[in-house]
């Protein structure tokens, strides 16, 4: 009898001994706080577009196409892809049923790319822990599965406005903007563009209009025509379609296109446009998830990683020493010797902004730019 509970003794010590390592292991292997590596055939990504990539050209094509560029190089097959197209980013409950499809499809990883969208993936992301939700702008993120991705497109549009004040020979340059100065994504658009108009043309003023809607083709037109009585010469854009280019075509002037290369909408008045490749930043995702390196972190690229830039000048039409113009601070952009918010900065209500010697720093840039450059003046 003695030695039967002394072996059952033993086998008890031997099972508590199995169960607090492994245990231990699995708390050593959750503290890395990574994701743990997934089979990229296991991946199924859905994406939230306000507008659809039918169109051809604009913020929802540009956001499509870095899908599409993510998928081909990271080999994933269509049926991997779940599109929830032409969803209103005002409307919280088209959002919520748009991304519950997506998951109720299987998704693990979902994209939402407008700014409405924000809330509402935040709220998801808390009850569904085991989807990845990554939020295209905005500022919400919670460090595990929901972050928000952007970039440094303020330094496509200061090349670009580069081009526009050597351009320019009315000195009235036009800017069609979809959030007003409480937005710091747009805002700090304007005044980059400013700031390298400014650059080359002193003498240039860039009148903003305001439709306060991301995506509405119709109230773009009618800002566009606005300027154009204005006597705007150049047009330049935030928003979504290229309904602005192909009114400065209409004109007989010119104009800077956004989001995706517009010269193939309005081939006689685009300039150059501030393009995004997002699929520096979709592959960069979707590879970290696979590799389980993804950890919630915020990405916020550049000209560096290939996120942004300006498509090539439209050499038919810009003006003569642009393009050298603009190299030469493409450089200093890259080398890092020039960060556009550099300096001391005078804004269009007497006052500055910024210190000699320094430069904004990033969360200044993306959340506190609610000020417009010397030079600009809302209409």
């Amino acid at each position: 009898m003695k030695k039967i509970i002394m072996l059952f003794l033993a086998l008890v010590l031997v099972f508590s001994l199995t169960a607090c390592g492994s245990e231990q292991n699995a708390t050593d292997d959750t503290s890395t706080g990574e994701s743990a590596p997934q089979e990229s055939s296991d991946i199924k990504v859905g994406v939230i577009h306000i507008g659809n990539p039918a169109d051809g050209s604009g913020y929802t094509y540009a956001h499509d196409q870095g899908i599409v560029g993510m998928q081909e190089t990271l080999g994933l097959e269509d049926n991997q892809i779940i599109r929830k197209n032409n969803v209103d980013d005002t409307d919280p409950t088209a959002t919520e049923t748009a991304i519950l499809e997506c998951i109720e499809e299987g998704a693990n990883v979902i994209f939402g790319t407008s700014w409405g969208y924000m809330d509402t993936m935040a709220a998801l992301a808390e009850e569904y822990p085991e989807v990845i939700f990554s939020h295209g702008t905005g500022y919400k993120s919670n460090e595990t599965n929901f972050n928000n991705y952007f970039g440094r497109i303020y330094q496509a549009r200061y090349l670009s406005g580069i081009v526009a004040g050597l351009k320019t020979e009315s000195n009235l340059i036009g800017y069609v903007a979809a959030m007003g100065q409480e937005n710091s994504e747009v805002t700090g658009g304007i005044n980059a563009f400013a700031m390298g108009v400014n650059s080359v043309n002193p003498d240039a003023k860039v009148y903003v209009k305001v439709t306060n809607s991301w995506y509405s083709p119709a109230e773009e037109t009618n800002a566009a025509k606005a300027l154009l009585a204005e006597g705007c010469d150049v047009i330049a854009q935030h928003c979504d379609t290229p309904n602005p280019q192909l009114e400065a075509e209409k004109a007989g002037v010119f104009g800077i296109g956004y989001n995706s290369d517009m010269s193939k909408d309005a081939p006689k008045a685009t300039l150059t446009s501030a393009v995004w490749d997002w699929s520096a930043y979709y592959t960069w995702a979707v590879e970290n998830v696979i590799n389980g390196t993804w950890t919630g972190e915020n990405y916020y690229g550049g000209m560096e990683e290939g996120l942004v830039d300006i498509s090539p000048l439209n050499e038919a039409i810009i003006a003569e020493g642009t393009q050298e113009a603009v190299e030469e601070v493409r450089q200093s952009i890259l080398d890092g010797s020039f960060n556009v918010f550099d300096g001391v900065i005078e804004t269009n209500d007497g006052n500055t902004v910024g210190e000699e010697g320094k430069t904004l720093d990033d969360a200044t840039i993306t959340g506190g730019i609610n000020w417009y450059f010397k030079t600009v003046t809302v209409k």
